[in-house]
């Protein structure tokens, strides 16, 4: 149950702001949340992730600059990192603002062009300029509580945003100077106008910091930051009626350690092989940094038409392997941790702008009802093979296009080292395919042999990896790899196809023939896929054995 005492009446605010939507989180009668982040691409990530506020952390903001947390980052640095930070986002955010940055006049200056950047709160602690960071074992001097009286009094009279929010933040506890300092210093702050109290401690227990919200007793909203009693459970703070706790420096801290973990790894390795398939890909990177706009933008904007890829998803079986689990629709439209394993494939396709996508159907057709999708069904699934599915799908496509099966499931930069390269056909093959098949497989893969077998510097080798041929047998010491049932071709790839096909119709072998064996007679009359190597970071879904893998890797 909310805390009596903290239902505050919310002001009129004459526009829907970020400032009145953090002063409807800092008066609301639940307990919310800020999350620290300390630049754009970390406040874009804390929005993602559910947050309706940001804490713009003064410790992570002078981290990332490579300094101290001793206001050696100057306020225009840090203001030109907090409007990055409110242009990438449409959550308020709350400026770690330290001491002010100086005296009143600093500090009324700053007011105004945090207002003037969106900017809808600030938190000031009552120590002196420079200030020490308070986790830092030292003395911590403390400013006179009329001096910080004045600096609140000056920012409030400064805002220009009504709602606009400005934070005291206590630090009697921190220095030592006990329950009774810390109480006074904050009744002072509220009537000088402070909107909240911010009450901060460092001790590992919670204790000072819920026995001073007793005796506060909800005269204004209390915000806490619980970075060294982390172990208290979060209810503790809701039954004492707190209105605000911040996460105050765990992506800066996240950062390091991944940063660390990867760097090391690569200087260890000289190699990127091991790593690429465990950061964000480069698809995550751009989304994140908003280019699906500046595609939108360059197609209302520029008049040159740009060529794009389109997609062929063959999807036509039953998956009879996975017996009652497909009984009802097709093996591409099992539940894969909370959609269907077409509808991953297609988002797949859309994140690296493959937008047209066609889905070759044929046991009940009915149930592929994904949105944004083109449909054409194989009437003859049950005695066809896969370039029969092809060929019912090749009048939609123009080309260049990406040809996948149905069932598989890879990491983005599988399908960017595809869509990057400039042969007319290219096969995705995974060189550890022994690795892949570890636990026993019950179908036979599509192994290949090439001209040159994987090597760890492959990228750095301008020689292409050309296809020689399939190969089903297990046992054949040639193979160097397996197909992953992914493809790309360009125009005249497609056209080459769309050729052999026509052979295939008129010998009467095309219901029979499949993909391998349609890449195999290309590559013997001279149009030879390039392969591309990977190293697992792909699954195929053919049993429950390899759905249940696949629903624990995802």
């Amino acid at each position: 149950m909310p805390h009596p005492a903290l239902v505050y009446p919310v002001p009129e605010s004459s526009q829907n702001s970020k400032a009145s939507k953090f002063r409807a989180l800092l008066t609301s009668s639940e307990l919310e949340f800020l999350m620290e982040a300390h630049n754009g691409l970390s406040a874009k990530i804390v929005e993602e992730a559910g947050f309706k506020g940001i804490w713009a952390s003064g410790l992570s903001m002078a981290t990332a600059l490579g300094v101290r947390d001793r206001n050696e980052a100057s306020w225009t640095q840090v203001i030109e990192t907090l409007e990055f930070m409110s242009d990438a986002t449409s959550v308020p955010i709350m400026l770690d603002g330290d001491t002010g940055y100086g005296d009143f006049n600093n500090f009324r200056r700053l007011v105004v062009k945090l207002c003037q950047r969106g900017i809808a709160a600030v938190c000031i602690e009552d120590k002196v300029f420079p200030k020490t960071n308070s986790l830092i074992d030292g003395k911590q001097v403390l400013a006179d509580i009329e001096e910080f009286c004045g600096k609140i009094r000056a920012g409030k009279d400064s805002q220009l945003d009504d709602d606009f929010s400005v934070v005291a933040r206590i630090e009697a506890l921190i220095a030592g100077w006990g329950m009774d300092e810390a109480l006074r210093r904050a009744e002072a702050y509220h009537e000088a106008g402070a909107d909240a109290i911010l009450i901060h401690s460092k001790k590992p227990a919670p204790d000072e910091i819920l026995a001073f919200a007793k005796e506060w007793a909800g005269r204004s909203p209390l915000v806490i930051v619980p970075t060294t009693y982390y172990a208290t459970p979060t209810e503790r703070f809701r039954e004492a009626g707190l209105s605000m706790a911040i996460w105050a420096n765990h992506n800066l801290r996240a950062s390091i350690s991944a940063m660390r973990e990867i760097s090391g790894r690569i200087f260890a390795k000289q190699s990127l092989n091991d790593v690429e398939g465990e950061v964000a890909s480069l698809k995550e990177v751009f989304a994140l940094a908003g280019n699906s706009e500046m595609v939108e933008a360059e197609r209302r904007y520029l008049s040159a038409k740009t060529v794009e890829t389109q997609a062929v998803v063959l999807a036509a079986t039953r998956g009879s392997a996975l017996a009652e689990l497909t009984e009802e629709r097709p093996k591409c439209m099992l539940d894969l941790r909370g959609e269907p394993l077409l509808r991953r494939l297609v988002r797949t396709l859309n994140n690296a702008e493959v937008r047209d996508v066609t889905v070759v159907c044929g046991y009940k057709p009915e149930a592929v009802d994904l949105p944004n999708i083109k449909k054409v069904v194989n009437q003859s699934f049950e005695t066809s093979g896969e370039v029969s599915s092809l060929a019912c799908a090749l009048g939609a496509v123009s080309g260049p296009a990406v040809i996948s099966y149905g069932d598989i499931v890879f990491r983005d930069y599988v399908l960017d080292l595809l869509l990057q390269s400039d042969a007319d056909i290219v096969l995705a093959v995974d060189a550890k395919w022994q690795d892949h098949a570890e636990g026993g497989r019950k179908h036979a893969p599509d192994l290949v042999v090439c001209d040159r077998p994987y090597a760890e510097d492959q990228f750095l080798d301008e020689r292409s990896v050309m296809l020689e041929r399939f190969t089903n047998d297990q046992d054949d010491l040639s193979a160097h790899g397996e197909w992953i049932g992914l493809a790309r071709v360009s125009r005249a790839g497609l056209e080459a196809l769309r050729d052999e096909v026509d052979v295939l119709r008129a010998e009467g072998t095309l219901e029979k023939t499949n993909l391998p064996d349609l890449f195999t007679r290309l590559a013997s009359k001279g149009m030879a896929a390039r392969i591309v190597y990977i190293t697992g970071h792909w699954l195929d879904i053919n049993d429950a054995f390899d759905l249940a893998r696949a629903r624990n890797v995802i």
